[in-house]
């Protein structure tokens, strides 16, 4: 049976955040899954969500290999699952060339080594081993956690392609997927290999102004879409044909075109709008698909409201 979750943190400040758990918990959600870009951190709105709405599961999609240092990812793992027992999951992935080389100034090299070697790092440190290791992407020397958890929470790998969703099904405990329709769901999950979690971060839009969302979608498309292991991912989904005239313009440096170019049917298939009802639908369709965990992020296009809009998209009772 699935468990539905939604994206945060909101679109509020992280201290006005505690009624909005507080509903969650009320509206029948039984999850929250964090992210971290250019916003928030991934663990800062998951502490708070951890005092302040205790029948929440509470995870990270995901947290960057390469942004920490191997301990402090430890450190802060075992933090959360100290603070919220039982019911904390740690996703980790290799995030992109844009956040890992453009912002934070570090090599994005070897990410599926690097994703691999995170994983089997975290599980040695969190069961409570003294770590002395030279993986091929980084060398720990003599770490052990001061702290250690009771337990060692679910870590799950954020995955496109055949390689890293192999990698969640062998050494993670799932995968954690994001930017495709439903029906891609059917391609990805055999992937991963049966018995394993499937996080799936869903846009949703509840809004029955189409030509706004898709307006408003065009451009969020275009400014994900065109990072490469985006576009690498949405190759071997098929949509090449589709998405050329996009990735070209934006070669060109035109990223109005771009946005342009962005086909209506793929803004269709990547974001779920329309009414209330036809969402929750709709992403009754990833389930049916073979997602196991959904994490909705609201979009607030087209005048949507997302606190209302959280209310819409409640799981049935």
């Amino acid at each position: 049976m699935a468990s539905y979750g939604i994206t945060v943190p909101f679109d509020v400040p992280l201290a006005e955040h505690r009624s909005w758990y507080e509903e969650l918990e009320l509206l029948g959600y039984q999850e929250v899954w964090s992210s971290e870009a250019d916003g928030t951190d991934a663990f800062t709105p998951l502490a708070l969500a951890a005092a302040w709405a205790p029948s929440l599961r509470l995870g990270t999609a995901i947290v960057p290999a390469f942004t920490r240092g191997p301990a402090t990812l430890a450190q802060s793992v075992a933090a959360m699952t100290e603070a919220a027992p039982g019911r904390f999951a740690v996703g980790v992935g290799t995030s992109s060339d844009v956040i890992v080389e453009r912002w934070n100034g570090l090599a994005f090299d070897r990410p599926y080594q690097r994703v691999r070697d995170t994983v089997r790092f975290l599980r040695a440190a969190l069961g409570g081993d003294r770590v002395d290791e030279q993986y091929e992407t980084f060398t720990v020397r003599g770490f052990r956690l001061g702290r250690r958890p009771a337990q060692v929470p679910p870590i799950l790998v954020a995955a496109l392609r055949p390689g890293m969703l192999r990698l969640a099904g062998r050494e993670g405990d799932g995968a954690i997927i994001n930017w495709l329709s439903a029906d891609d769901v059917r391609q990805v999950v055999p992937e991963v290999g049966p018995g394993k979690e499937i996080v799936c971060r869903i846009f949703v839009c509840p809004s029955e102004d189409s030509d706004a969302v898709r307006a408003a979608g065009r451009r969020l498309i275009a400014s994900y879409l065109t990072v490469p292991v985006y576009a690498a991912f949405h190759h071997w989904l098929g949509r090449g044909e589709d998405l050329a005239p996009m990735w070209e313009a934006w070669r060109a440096g035109d990223r109005r075109g771009a946005a342009e170019a962005v086909p209506d049917r793929v803004v269709d298939q990547l974001i779920v709008h329309g009414s209330p009802e036809e969402c929750r639908a709709a992403i009754d369709r990833y389930v049916a698909n073979g997602v196991t965990t959904t994490c909705p992020a609201v979009l607030p296009l087209a005048g949507v409201d997302a606190r209302q809009a959280i209310r819409q998209l409640a799981p049935r009772r």
